[in-house]
């Protein structure tokens, strides 16, 4: 079972929050994690380059940091199993890919802009969450 961590996730939800908030502010851009990082590879080489891929630089350094405010080991399982998380991560590309973005960018920017495509993508991945958290833990026993 996953351990409950109300200040922890506040906190992080507050940092994603406010990232999104200064992007759009500074950049007039949406925080869509599968955009900002696909337009780091060809063709995309403009004068954004810099801050997207700073941005995740950002995504990759935000747990050493935090190790380092804490001064302590933060947790985090990855699976094992390399054919399954090839299938998660061409799922979830090709998720973002066909609906127009990812997670970040409806969730995140798309809810709190009242976008109604962003309300219909993210209830269809919420529930593609589920599901899948449902048949994994009971139907397959993982």
């Amino acid at each position: 079972m996953t351990e409950f961590t109300p200040f922890a996730s506040l906190f992080g939800g507050i940092m994603i929050g406010l990232s999104a908030v200064l992007l759009m502010l500074w950049e007039g851009r949406i925080a869509g994690i599968s955009g900002i990082a696909g337009r780091l590879l060809p063709p995309y080489r403009d004068s954004a380059f810099v801050s997207r891929f700073g941005f995740v630089v950002g995504l990759v350094a935000a747990p050493f940091a935090m190790m380092a405010l804490t001064g302590g080991a933060i947790e985090q399982t990855v699976s094992p199993n390399i054919p399954l998380m090839v299938a998660a991560g061409l799922l979830v590309g090709f998720g973002a890919v066909w609906g127009n973005g990812c997670t970040s960018g409806h969730g995140v920017c798309g809810l709190s802009r009242l976008s109604a495509r962003s309300f219909v993508a993210t209830g269809v991945f919420m529930a593609t969450a589920f599901v899948t958290v449902l048949f994994v833990r009971h139907a397959i026993g993982s």
